[in-house]
């Protein structure tokens, strides 16, 4: 059974434990606590193939930003996480993403989340903001979840394993693509 490695990623306080804990305990905590950095395994059946999921929480405070390098070389795929009641928190994906682009050299799994759609009254984020930047980064799905109410939760940690997949899989047929046309003799004259 193949492991595939899920970094969240965001600004501090966005709710990017509370995602990974409802989708690995089903649960919601309440308190923020800032995290410095948490793993969570998960094994899951999508599309009918078993898969361990393993799911990098990471630190979104400045302080711990040092270590973001590190978690982009590791990581097969990412969820990118902004508070849809915090508009500024919106800001800080953009050069997230630029980062990870350039750690990994390519176009990599990835999957943005509007959290905190429950919160209604206190909504600073307007659905078109998270569809324009879905668009501008070549299509990257874009979801609106709720942590506390369980809202998209399990859609978008399926959908970035899902994409390590066909990812994975478009890799390796091209690898064995280059293999089969160098698969010429040697010939010492």
């Amino acid at each position: 059974m193949k492991e595939t490695r899920i970094v969240v990623m965001g600004a501090g306080g966005v709710g990017k434990s509370a995602l990974t804990l409802q989708f690995v305990k089903n649960i919601f905590v309440q308190t923020y606590d800032p995290t410095i950095e948490e793993t969570y395994q998960k094994l899951m059946s999508i599309d009918g193939q078993q898969c361990l999921v393993e799911i990098l929480d990471t630190a979104g405070t400045e302080q711990f930003m040092a270590l973001k390098e590190l978690y982009m070389k590791s990581g097969h795929g990412f969820v990118l996480v902004f508070s849809l009641a915090h508009l500024a928190s919106v800001n800080e994906l953009g050069p997230l993403r630029e980062q990870i682009v350039r750690v990994k050299h390519l176009r990599v799994p990835t999957v943005i989340v509007g959290n905190k759609a429950d919160l209604r009254a206190e909504r600073q984020v307007p659905r078109e903001i998270g569809t324009n930047l879905s668009r501008a980064w070549g299509n990257v799905p874009y979801y609106e979840s709720s942590a506390r109410k369980r809202i998209n939760v399990d859609e978008v940690f399926c959908d970035i394993v899902r994409q390590c997949r066909a990812f994975e899989a478009a890799d390796q047929a091209s690898r064995d693509r280059f293999a089969k046309r160098n698969k010429k003799g040697c010939v010492i004259m």
